[in-house]
């Protein structure tokens, strides 16, 4: 009776795993169709990359200035966007269900004023109301303050000062532009030229906002010194003031020579870009120092700044919106890995064709990076169609994952050995991996005035680190590998109390946990390690009673909201993986997470989310990348499919 009894179990599971695995085989066999369908006829994977309104209102403002009559009717889509997502108060959020972010909205209450909203529309009455309840334009950031002083709303003075003599601090010394992260260096240096010429322009009174601006409210705008007043916050504010001063005195021998500078060094980093940095904000600012160093419409360094800035608008019939940049290596090294997780042959045309279009993008020149690593030869992927100089460790891990699942292509493996020695080079002193650049991290320079953008350095983090631990386990590293050592013990020092990871480039600590444990694993790190078994423990604790996983944009603003939001996508295939890693792919938790996945994908084989689940600067920008919530679940049910069910 017993024998009969265990050959009537194992049938009833043989039975279970069978119809388990032919939900699975259909749910991917969809989605593995909408994503080739998906592809570009050159072979790459591009999705929309979403932000909040401050796009669209920067774009507004810009234009503006620039006295861009030929672009009305854009600008009026444009408001037309930004009005489509004011919330219920009345104001505007930096991620959905966020709460009203102060910045985001003054800059959304001018644009619609410049695009010819009256003060009186019941919009624009709640929209004051919501600003003055999140603090007033007092309490904005420095880069609005930069464009109300452009429009000439706020004096000059009030702007936190951005010296061009920056430039010719030598990289030896202490406060340099190399020791800022690279996205904030192209932000700051033309930054830098527009201060130096301190540009405005008149508006007619019917565009400002005198009514957010009464005289009271003008004045809290101006910076002040904190208590206790031996702060480095204060020693940077007294710094500024003194700039302001020299700049009054006319005491600034090395002015013409250092705005020069920042112009060379601008125009330089325009080359081989699609645009400076290859991003919204210094495509922007690059316009309007350019505008100050007197180059015209018809120049062809204004033409192409313009026509970059373009390339990411978004228009439709109603409305206007722009991306803060392309995402298209990071999408199409995803793609390849989801692909191949879901049981396409590593000779696939689809991947065959995205693999030699990657290889196309290699970086192959130097860059800002070899200011700290001279004897280092270029190497690696940057995010975007074009950035020479500012490859992205995180994309180059992704893409040595990539080709290492690929069937071998011309050139692939030279390409693959030059990445492998520049991220390598690239390991900071701390044994973990940054993004762009290696010991950026003075944290000192986070009290400089113009940096309340959360951005200002690029420090090590665990989701990179751990990233290029799992890549380097296909290139024969094994734990024992002195780079792979270092990383470990960083990222044991990383791990939370609760035995969660902070994710820096994915919300949050879900991202941030899955990376880890999967990297740790997947160089050789006993799934019994205790570092494995408390992160599976914490994604454990966390799964929402829908079988899914969420987490909300808010749990970099609270740690208590850690692992807590509505289910999404992504973010369940991130926990899913990260269990399976563990060792944890046979658990109910798993099972349900899969079941999520497949109860939840749409009949054209994708899935649906509405939040924000990437990453930009940490309180200030969060991104939608809108492939995510396909790619990801396609990888975990692969994933799943290979080493739980077979």
């Amino acid at each position: 009776m017993r024998t009969t009894h265990v050959a009537s179990d194992t049938t009833t599971w043989l039975q279970i795993r069978s119809a388990e695995r032919n939900r699975v085989d259909e749910t991917l066999g969809r989605s593995v169709r909408f994503l080739l369908n998906a592809q570009h006829d050159d072979g790459y994977w591009v999705g929309e990359l979403e932000g909040d309104t401050i796009l669209e209102s920067e774009y507004i403002i810009l234009i503006r200035f620039l006295g861009g009559i030929k672009r009305e009717h854009k600008l009026k889509k444009a408001a037309a966007y930004i009005l489509s997502k004011q919330m219920d108060n009345g104001g505007w959020s930096i991620f959905p269900g966020g709460p009203v972010d102060v910045s985001a909205s003054v800059k959304a209450y001018l644009a619609l004023k410049l695009t010819g909203s009256s003060p009186d529309e019941p919009y624009m009455v709640r929209a004051r109301e919501a600003i003055r309840q999140a603090g007033g334009v007092a309490a904005v950031n420095s880069y609005t303050k930069f464009y109300l002083a452009l429009l000439g709303q706020i004096p000059w003075e009030f702007v936190p000062a951005v010296p061009p003599e920056l430039i010719l601090l030598p990289s030896w010394f202490y406060f340099n532009i190399y020791e800022i992260s690279s996205w904030s260096r192209t932000f700051v240096v033309p930054l830098s030229i527009i201060w130096a010429h301190k540009p405005s322009v008149t508006l007619d009174p019917t565009e400002g906002i005198p009514e957010l601006l009464s005289e009271g409210e003008l004045e809290r705008v101006r910076p002040r010194l904190g208590r206790p007043l031996l702060t480095w916050r204060n020693f940077f504010l007294a710094v500024d003031a003194g700039i302001k001063l020299a700049e009054k005195l006319k005491l600034l021998p090395f002015r013409r020579r250092s705005v020069q500078r920042s112009a060379q060094w601008m125009l330089a980093h325009c080359e081989h870009s699609s645009g400076l940095g290859a991003i919204f904000p210094p495509i922007v600012y690059s316009l309007i120092a350019l505008r100050a160093l007197g180059y015209e419409d018809p120049h062809p360094q204004v033409i192409r700044a313009m026509s970059e800035l373009e390339a990411l608008e978004i228009e439709e019939s109603e409305t206007l919106r722009l991306q803060p940049c392309m995402s298209p290596v990071w999408d199409t090294a995803i793609a390849i890995n989801a692909l191949i997780e879901a049981g396409l042959p590593s000779n696939h045309p689809a991947l065959i064709s995205a693999a030699r279009w990657i290889l196309g993008k290699e970086v192959k020149q130097r860059g800002d990076w070899s200011v700290k690593r001279p004897k280092l030869e270029p190497g690696g992927w940057y995010f975007e169609f074009a950035n020479e100089f500012y490859p992205d460790i995180d994309d180059t891990a992704m893409v040595l994952i990539a080709l290492a699942k690929v069937a071998d292509l011309p050139g692939k493996i030279d390409a693959c050995r030059r990445a492998l020695t520049w991220l390598i080079g690239m390991q900071g002193r701390d044994g973990g991996w940054a993004s762009f650049d290696a010991d950026n991290n003075k944290s000192v320079l986070n009290n400089v005035p113009f940096a309340d953008h959360n951005a200002m350095l690029d420090p090590s983090t665990s989701d990179i680190t751990a990233r290029v631990l799992e890549m380097l386990s296909y290139y024969m590293f094994t734990r024992e590998s002195m780079p792979c050592r270092r990383a470990i013990e960083f990222l044991s020092k990383q791990q939370e109390s609760d035995g969660s990871w902070y994710g820096r480039w994915g919300v949050n600590y879900i991202y941030g946990t899955w990376q880890a444990i999967r990297g740790l694993r997947a160089i050789g790190v006993d799934p019994t390690d205790p570092m494995i078994r408390r992160g599976a423990q914490w994604l454990l604790s966390v799964q929402n009673e829908d079988g899914g996983w969420g987490e909300s944009c808010m749990s970099y603003y609270d740690s208590s909201l850690k692992g807590k939001g509505e289910s999404t996508a992504s973010q369940t295939a991130w926990a899913i993986m990260g269990l399976i890693s563990a060792g944890e792919g046979k658990s109910a938790a798993a099972r349900t997470g899969i079941d999520y996945l497949i109860r939840n994908q749409t009949k054209d084989g994708t899935w649906r989310e509405e939040a924000f689940t990437g990453t930009g600067f940490p309180k200030v920008f969060f991104l939608k990348y809108h492939l995510y919530c396909h790619s990801f679940p396609m990888m975990a049910l692969g994933i799943y499919r290979k080493e739980v069910l077979l």
